[in-house]
């Protein structure tokens, strides 16, 4: 069992030489995170073990892990830790930049530690080791009164993004949905991957296939025209949504396809209403019907296109969801709503589904999630599990008012996850994906990346907040692996 604690954080190891600290730092961090004294010493003396060059290297010390906490980065300080000024200053400057810090008791008998010691090319004298031993002992009887945020002993530690640590319990009126199966769908919102447009066919199908057979519902991608700033940069490759979704279609046979979401703005609606019609039919009856208000304003003038005020686009949007269930139903049915109107609403072929579901993308209070309570079959919210049982709340609300049951709106939520089956690939993984001037703590966070015990907690939490499906945007999908990785999730959840 490991205990997790939040990044980014500062770790002090305490314990004698020969305790195992700096096997145990190497075996939870990454060699960049442990700032080590005997490793200073060795980059500014004779060595490990020249004492004489201890001056240099403590002072070398705090200065990197002063610079190390400025940046808020995970920091392991790996020295005898015995010296309580030295601790208490490294507990100011944590807390100065608003980190934890922990101490880690390396409580190894000195028997053991002389044991380990006389194997050393270099072994301290014994009398030297036997008092840090007996040094140690009256340490760890003060520390706790330091101000460490947690005195830890020697166990299995992992630092994780603080969303795994602080999820909320389920409350009395929700709690309930946690005892209910959690699906999950995958959204394709990147598109840089290796081998360049050439090999995007081959690619996107392995994709589709792996997340079929891991036990993804639905497969989404984004209905933008160039990429967006929140995912990447305007010129990196984002293929036409219905075109790659329709040869999905052809590439797979049981996952539902969609976009997240479509902008009202984007198409004139009843072509909308026929594009997923069409991707309906050449599906085998798998088609969603993804759609929002549009908030690209730059991509609207780039490409030209009239970008209506929010109330506008609001009238637009509610006329939009009321008559695309009217143009793939039964007969041609004219329209008229406060900016739409239609003389004949043919189409044929007609869905096979006889209800495309429609999901509505947004949590806006006031409008957005009332349109979902009068129309829509799923919302899409953002945010940590204490936000999303919020806006449930908002969204029931308005159920109410409307008469409806709110067990008809499937509530869906957007996230992103890197899952790998252990911590040490997880950093390996981390290492290979972030960006040059992106630190680990940073692309962790943004990325959820865990173990998958970590994501059943948290998709456990968001099931206790009343969002009973995941749509997860993964920053490894191409790798083979990856969508395997998670499915142990979907297993998991789905089942419980």
């Amino acid at each position: 069992m490991e205990t997790r604690l939040p990044a980014p954080c500062v770790v002090v190891l305490v314990g004698a030489s020969a305790a195992g600290k700096t096997t145990w730092a190497a075996d939870h961090f990454g060699a960049n995170e442990v700032v080590s004294s005997d490793g200073l010493r060795a980059m500014v003396g004779t060595g490990s073990d020249d004492q004489e060059a201890s001056t240099a290297a403590f002072a070398l010390l705090e200065t990197i892990v002063e610079e190390r906490l400025r940046r808020r980065l995970t920091t392991v300080i790996d020295t005898l830790g015995f010296d309580a000024k030295r601790r208490s200053g490294w507990i100011e400057t944590a807390h100065g930049f608003d980190m934890p810090i922990y101490a880690v008791l390396f409580d190894t008998p000195g028997d053991e530690c002389e044991r380990r010691n006389s194997k050393r090319d270099a072994p301290l004298p014994k009398s030297v080791l036997r008092k840090q031993v007996a040094r140690f002992s009256k340490v760890s009887d003060t520390i706790g009164d330091d101000g460490f945020d947690d005195v830890l002993t020697e166990q299995a530690i992992a630092v994780v993004p603080p969303q795994f640590i602080s999820m909320p319990d389920a409350e009395p009126e929700t709690s309930a949905s946690s005892s209910t199966s959690h699906t999950f769908g995958l959204i394709l919102s990147r598109f840089d991957w290796p081998d360049g447009p050439e090999s995007r066919a081959e690619q996107l199908s392995s994709i589709a296939g792996r997340a079929e057979k891991a036990g993804f519902r639905d497969l989404w991608v984004m209905d933008h025209f160039r990429q967006i700033p929140r995912v990447g940069r305007a010129w990196e490759d984002i293929p036409e949504s219905y075109t790659t979704l329709s040869y999905l279609a052809a590439e797979t046979s049981t996952i539902r396809l969609g976009t997240l979401v479509t902008g009202v703005t984007y198409r004139n609606p009843a072509h909308l209403g026929k594009l997923i019609a069409t991707l309906d039919v050449l599906s085998g009856g798998r088609a969603n019907c993804g759609i929002g208000l549009a908030w690209d304003r730059a991509e609207h003038r780039g490409y030209g296109w009239d970008f209506p005020d929010t109330s506008d686009r609001y009238d637009l949007l509610e006329d939009t969801l009321q008559m695309l269930p009217l143009l793939w139903g039964k007969g041609s049915p004219s329209f008229e709503g406060k900016v739409l109107k239609a003389e004949e609403l043919t189409c044929y072929p007609r869905p096979i589904q006889e209800r495309i579901p429609i999901l509505v993308g947004g949590s806006g209070e006031t409008r957005t999630l009332r349109l979902v309570a009068s129309y829509a079959d799923a919302c899409n919210l953002f945010g940590n599990p204490d936000r999303v049982r919020h806006k449930v709340d908002v969204l029931h609300s308005h159920c109410e008012a409307v008469d409806r049951d709110p067990a008809e709106v499937e509530v869906t939520h957007l996230t992103n996850a890197l899952v790998t089956p252990d911590r040490s690939s997880l950093r390996d993984r981390i290492e290979a994906l972030r960006g040059r001037n992106t630190s680990a703590e940073d692309f962790s966070r943004r990325n959820n990346a865990g173990t998958a015990e970590d994501h059943m907690d948290l998709f456990s939490a968001y099931s206790a907040a009343g969002a009973s499906h995941s749509i997860v945007s993964m920053p490894d999908v191409h790798i083979e692996g990856s969508i395997e990785a998670f499915a142990e999730v979907i297993t998991t959840l789905s089942e419980s």
